[in-house]
């Protein structure tokens, strides 16, 4: 009898990543002083979005319009490009790195599942071999809008983009690893749940 494949799932931010891959992302093309004098502008948004009185996409949105609303799909994506090329790789967590290489020497399935946006992240996955399921952003006339083409790929999201994406019967054993409220869903359908492993 063949055995069943195993599947191994990441979130990105903050569980491969030391940080927060969306603030690093606007740090890398708006530089330090308009990165500062950006979030001082979205204060109340911050906010709102702290005290649970915004939603994660709204406050997302706005902190995308602001920043990047009206910006050049291609000039948006050759940014992605150049922060996971020279960004990124100072930012991965070691010892989740070693979990992921790990599973890659079982040949176990990787997906990673994130709320950030593909530009910055499937490029990385892709060098990888890892499927990259994130949030899409929305463009309009070749220009990014700030807003996000369906939802957030964020808590319920995530889990319903993977079974959108895969077939969970094929896999024998599920590895969930995740660090945040955003992840419970899919930490609940893991044989082998990892929260803040790392």
């Amino acid at each position: 009898m063949e055995e069943k494949q195993a599947l191994a799932i990441f979130d990105f931010d903050h569980t491969l990543t030391t940080g927060d891959t969306l603030l690093a992302f606007i740090r890398f093309v708006k530089g330090k002083n308009k990165f500062i004098s950006g979030l001082l502008r979205l204060s109340p948004t911050l906010i709102l979005y702290k005290l649970h009185l915004m939603n994660n996409q709204k406050a997302k949105e706005k902190v995308l319009t602001h920043f990047f609303g009206g910006m050049n799909a291609r000039e948006f994506a050759k940014y992605g490009m150049a922060f996971q090329e020279n960004i990124l790789p100072g930012m991965l967590r070691k010892e989740a790195m070693e979990a992921l290489s790990l599973h890659q020497k079982k040949n176990n399935q990787i997906i990673v599942i994130t709320a950030s946006a593909r530009e910055w992240i499937a490029q990385w996955c892709d060098q990888h071999a890892i499927l990259c399921i994130a949030t899409q952003l929305e463009i309009k006339e070749e220009k990014i809008t700030g807003k996000i083409e369906g939802k957030n790929c964020y808590g319920e999201e995530k889990l319903r983009r993977l079974l959108e994406t895969i077939d969970l019967k094929q896999f024998e054993e599920i590895h969930v690893y995740g660090d945040s409220k955003g992840d419970k869903e899919l930490l609940s359908i893991a044989t082998h749940p990892h929260y803040k492993s790392f």
